[in-house]
């Protein structure tokens, strides 16, 4: 059903499952990204693991306007659902001319769960250029299980990006995204925050669901990325149309029937 509520559409949702992230532009009006640079500056007190989303950031900190946006509230709730809670949250800072780059890699140990995930959202407060490093990722990299540092030896793939946005841009990313800051070449220091969210409800049917049905959604789910293998590529595909079936709560849904025709058990019948 529709909703007032900013929540994202399927089409949205089917995207993330596929490329394993979502921007969100310059949605962090300028006088918060102020308050946060200064925030950052000075660092930032821990939050227990565990600690409910709702309790975790006092009112008039920067943390809890930036949460409390209608746009990022929305696609917070669509992805993990309401009342999360709190993994951990950090102060990423790329010091000026540093002179290096940090290793692509996943963040924590190596992660299975076929039917849910966390989110992390990385909020840059003020505006990242290609001379700042940016955050490289590898879309759609999310469904393929490494361990942490497993591929740091790798320097590029085809399809990888480099962040670079305006000022006060979040982007929400699934927690087995391969990704590594890069080295910052100008004389500014770059910042970024942080923050791992943790879902306490099912991840099903969590957005806007009125366009569910919607081709451009199985579109989303087929597409492939630009470092995929040919064959290896296909299981890509196959991790998403599960993901997809526990999100939707849908077990006949598939993509070129990759789901289908390697679960087709034929049940044993009586001939009697």
């Amino acid at each position: 059903m529709p909703t007032s509520k900013h929540l994202l559409t399927s089409v949205q949702v089917a995207r993330f499952v596929a490329q394993g992230f979502l921007r969100l532009d310059g949605v962090v009006p300028p006088e918060t990204n102020e308050r946060a640079i200064a925030a950052l500056a000075e660092g930032l007190p821990g939050v227990p693991y565990g600690t409910p989303l709702s309790e975790a950031f006092p009112p008039g900190t920067f943390v809890r306007e930036l949460l409390e946006l209608p746009v990022v509230a929305g696609a917070v709730e669509s992805l993990v659902g309401p009342g999360p809670t709190v993994d951990h949250h950090a102060v990423h800072v790329r010091e000026p001319h540093e002179g290096h780059a940090q290793d692509l890699h996943a963040d924590a140990i190596i992660d299975v769960r076929p039917d849910a995930f966390d989110i992390q959202l990385m909020y840059y407060p003020h505006e990242v250029t290609a001379e700042m490093g940016g955050t490289l990722s590898v879309p759609g990299s999310h469904l393929r299980r490494i361990n942490e540092t497993d591929i740091g030896r790798v320097q590029n793939l085809r399809g990888q990006t480099r962040l670079t946005c305006p000022a006060g841009t979040v982007v929400l990313v699934h927690h087995g995204i391969w990704h590594g800051g890069r080295r910052n070449d100008t004389a500014r220091r770059r910042y970024m925050y942080k923050l791992r969210l943790n879902p306490t409800v099912p991840q099903v049917r969590l957005w806007d669901t009125a366009d569910l049905h919607d081709p451009a959604v199985t579109a989303e789910l087929d597409t492939y990325l630009p470092w995929y293998e040919q064959a290896t590529g296909r299981l890509e595909i196959h991790n998403r149309a599960l993901l997809w079936r526990a999100l939707t709560g849908d077990p006949s849904f598939d993509v070129e029937y990759w789901v289908t025709r390697v679960s087709n058990r034929p049940a044993l019948r009586s001939h009697a």
